[in-house]
């Protein structure tokens, strides 16, 4: 299974609306410069985050967009399910006697239990720490 751009740029839009969870809603323009993405390829991500609640959209000068619940209640597999569709590494695992069928069982199984375990919050402390961790000081 090859997670797309979709799947990648749609992740970053939650742990950025993660990251400012509280503090009103964050246009995506904001979201674009932020992480040097595509405001047009955003938007077209954002519907269908909007449509499986996930985030929220308010109207207005002021508007933008929000995560519809805490980040500790959205995990990675929320949102790659939305973008990319079911969580399978190769097709027809449930069509008839595949070789190999229960290795590709197993393979899904552990990818869906680590999205699945893996909050938006724990991707943004994560990504706090990779990003005090790169700074690196040379004598």
């Amino acid at each position: 299974m090859k997670i797309s751009t979709k799947g990648r740029y749609g992740l970053t839009i939650v742990v950025v609306l993660g990251s400012k969870y509280g503090e009103g809603p964050v246009p995506l323009r904001q979201i674009a410069e932020e992480q040097s993405l595509s405001e047009a390829y955003l938007e077209q991500l954002i519907p269908p985050l909007r449509n499986n609640g996930i985030v929220k959209s308010v109207r207005g000068a002021y508007g933008g967009y929000k995560l519809a619940k805490p980040p500790a209640e959205i995990t990675a597999g929320d949102v790659i399910r939305v973008l990319e569709g079911p969580i399978q590494p190769v097709e027809g695992l449930d069509e008839g006697d595949i070789p190999q069928q229960e290795l590709w069982k197993r393979i899904a199984e552990a990818v869906r239990n680590v999205l699945d375990t893996t909050t938006i919050e724990h991707l943004m402390e994560t990504n706090e720490n990779n990003v005090h961790d790169s700074y690196m000081f040379y004598i």
